[in-house]
């Protein structure tokens, strides 16, 4: 019997060789091996993944807060917008001021377009009041009408950072400024959904680092600063 099987295999092998390995050979000597391999992951890091969590996209979940112009502002404001999602607080004394000044720059690249917004939800409301929002605006230069500093309701608020986009932010007494947050960014299409580029192995990256300026390129930990790639996806959900 053992003696038929080994015929089997050595026939099989056979056929394989004749059928598939000048195709090979033809595709390592024409370089279209490489060629589409490098295509795949092109295609990967051109591609902006949705974020899903238990098997559905993730979408902006509904919110209903006050901003710097004391006007009421809903997720429904921005319906149809490619919008930037951060978590501050205007007395923050580390990272807070390096994370406006960066989406200040987003600000001026994309100023002129209607279909781009950000959203800054403090995670200080009650000190953070319209007033105070005002000033901080002011200070840093924030102009855009579709730049929104938002405060109101406390736990709403916290409940949006840690369980509605998955930013941790909480009250740490030992911190800087006796709170804590990732400084990270996210990234929301105009539909509504969590989007976000992959990286070199194909996993989404989610959220974008936007406590480190494109002047510094790294920080003391390695890490890449992310704000030309944040604009460069911007960009590209526009065009979608």
């Amino acid at each position: 019997m053992k003696k038929y099987t080994y015929v089997w295999v050595s026939l099989v092998i056979l056929v394989f060789g004749i059928i598939f390995v000048p195709k090979i050979v033809d595709r390592i000597s024409s370089g279209t091996v490489v060629e589409n391999d490098r295509l795949n992951i092109e295609h990967a890091k051109s591609t902006l993944s949705y974020i899903t969590l238990n098997g559905e996209q993730k979408r902006v979940p509904s919110f209903n807060l006050i901003n710097q112009d004391s006007l009421t502002i809903s997720n429904e404001d921005y319906n149809g917008k490619v919008f930037v999602v951060e978590f501050f607080f205007t007395s923050c004394p580390s990272i807070c001021p390096v994370m406006t000044e960066n989406l200040v720059t987003i600000q001026d690249e994309f100023k002129d377009n209607e279909d781009f917004g950000i959203a800054s939800f403090s995670i200080t409301p009650d000190f953070d009041t319209p007033t105070v929002l005002k000033a901080y605006a002011e200070k840093y230069g924030i102009a855009d009408l579709d730049w929104h500093l938002l405060t109101g309701d406390k736990e709403q608020i916290y409940d949006l950072a840690n369980n509605g986009f998955n930013i941790f932010a909480a009250e740490m007494p030992d911190s800087p400024g006796g709170f804590e947050h990732s400084g990270l960014f996210a990234l929301v299409d105009k539909k509504g959904y969590l989007r976000s580029r992959a990286d070199e192995f194909g996993n989404p990256i989610i959220y974008y680092r936007g406590a480190i300026t494109e002047k510094q390129g790294e920080n003391d930990h390695g890490e890449t600063e992310q704000i030309s790639i944040l604009k460069e996806d911007i960009k590209r959900l526009l065009a979608e």
